[in-house]
């Protein structure tokens, strides 16, 4: 391996830095040399514009994955160089906070409008025959709103804490705790991002669906009727009796403080730190749900008139029913469910998951600020929402014609989940053949 030829660009980081392979750098831990470490992929820049993988070994956020050495003229087909796809979409990591408060505000307002519009079709026509069609257009455009509100406590997790200190407040008072997903339950989504934990028993956002039954993928949607229900529990009920019982206390952050797709995922136990903001964000929750319960009860005109009416409250459960299934199945068509378990290597996470960069508008509505271009999201995980389709368009652009990359592009969501459909379909089918007999009984 020539150590003379040029610098070395630092992937350890994701940044621009450039350091030769016997140069210490500040970026990896203990400050050694990339050559030291074996660090992540190394590339070599040439002056004639050659490149060549330079790194012994591959060291991806926790582990090595694999043990591989190239040259100029020897760097294999279809692989992908991490440092190079950096270089192409370098500009576009810098979250703009106009566009994350204008595009959170406006569709915050207009949910609420539409919601409470939801109910009262008249102040927009005294035409009793359109009552029930606004309605209907008024509920969806609701949900879908809220469903976009909803969906930046993906980008508050991948946000350094010290960055949008007053975003994340004001989207926990307007979003998270109305909605009963304040932003610790979300916390545990870097587990996903880590390139040990992908697709393994570590993570709770994924389950090996390809090789499962086809039927596990309706139990799947079918926790969507459920789960407003329970988060009313979760919160209203067993948040203050985990201030007096600590066994409870332990079980319920453990089991039901994640949002999480693995029902069997145990989350670990929190620092003082961060028990602290959970603790304030779970009393904020509780105070939320019994202010609702005594606005069902109590009407004596201290404060309203009347208590909510049972229209209300179904509106409340089918607005969280709608964004939960219409998430789940999101969820379904973010990746191709292939892990059986074992650590995956980076390409491999990166193939096993999804970009739609067709049909914005519709996909824009079932997977907002940024969720269609989930394989994307994945390789650079700090990338802000509203930088992902340039980005995407860029690295379509200039990757090699045979970079796996290109195999994470999917035409639609329904085609993705019929082929899931197939593919558990047929992973049962082979299991079944490859079972031994049973033996008769007598």
């Amino acid at each position: 391996m020539d150590k003379s030829t040029g610098p070395a660009y630092c992937a350890y980081c994701n940044r621009g830095a450039a350091y030769s392979l016997n140069e210490v750098n500040p970026c990896i831990p203990g400050g050694r040399t990339a050559e030291d470490i074996a660090s992540r992929l190394v590339e070599l820049r040439f002056g004639n514009g050659r490149r060549v993988q330079a790194s012994v070994r591959c060291f991806e956020a926790g582990g090595i994955v694999t043990t591989r050495q190239f040259s100029v003229s020897n760097v294999p087909a279809g692989s992908f160089s991490l440092a190079e796809a950096r270089r192409i979409v370098g500009p576009y990591f810098r979250p703009n906070p106009w566009i994350y408060w204008t595009d959170f505000l406006v569709s915050w307002s207009a949910g609420v409008a539409c919601f409470a519009l939801t109910s009262r079709p008249e102040v927009v026509t005294a035409a009793a025959e359109w009552h029930w069609p606004l309605r209907v257009v008024f509920f969806l455009a609701s949900a879908l709103l809220y469903y976009r509100c909803s969906l930046f406590i993906h980008e508050l997790v991948h946000i350094p804490a010290n960055q949008f200190r007053v975003f994340r407040i004001v989207w926990n008072l307007l979003c998270g705790i109305p909605f009963l997903i304040p932003s610790f339950v979300y916390y545990t989504h870097i587990d996903h991002h880590r390139r040990k934990h992908y697709g393994t028993a570590d993570d709770g956002e994924y389950i090996p669906l390809s090789h499962m039954p086809a039927r596990q993928i309706l139990f799947y949607l079918s926790q969507v009727l459920v789960i407003p229900a329970l988060a009313v529990v979760r919160w209203g009920v067993l948040t203050p009796l985990t201030w007096i019982n600590p066994p409870l206390r332990d079980w319920v952050h453990r089991h039901a403080s994640s949002m999480v797709m693995d029902p069997k995922y145990i989350r670990p136990l929190p620092t003082k730190k961060a028990l602290r903001l959970i603790r304030l964000q779970e009393a904020l929750c509780f105070l939320f749900v019994w202010a609702m319960v005594s606005r069902m009860t109590v009407n004596n005109g201290l404060i309203f008139d009347e208590p909510l009416s049972l229209m209300f409250i179904a509106q409340v459960y089918l607005t969280g029913v709608f964004i939960v299934g219409v998430n789940a199945l999101r969820t379904l068509g973010a990746h191709r469910w292939t892990s059986r378990g074992r650590e995956m290597t980076f390409v491999e996470q990166m193939v096993d998951s999804v970009n739609y960069p067709h049909n914005p508008l519709i996909a824009g509505l079932w997977a907002p600020v940024g969720l269609r271009f989930h394989a994307l999201h994945h390789i650079f995980p700090t990338m802000p929402y509203h930088a992902l389709a340039r980005a995407h368009r860029r690295l379509m652009a200039e990757l090699p014609a045979d970079s796996p990359y290109r195999l994470t592009e999917a035409r639609s969501l329904t085609s993705e989940i019929a082929a899931l459909w197939r593919r558990a379909g047929a992973h049962r089918a082979e299991d079944n053949r490859a079972a031994p007999p049973r033996a008769l009984s007598a």
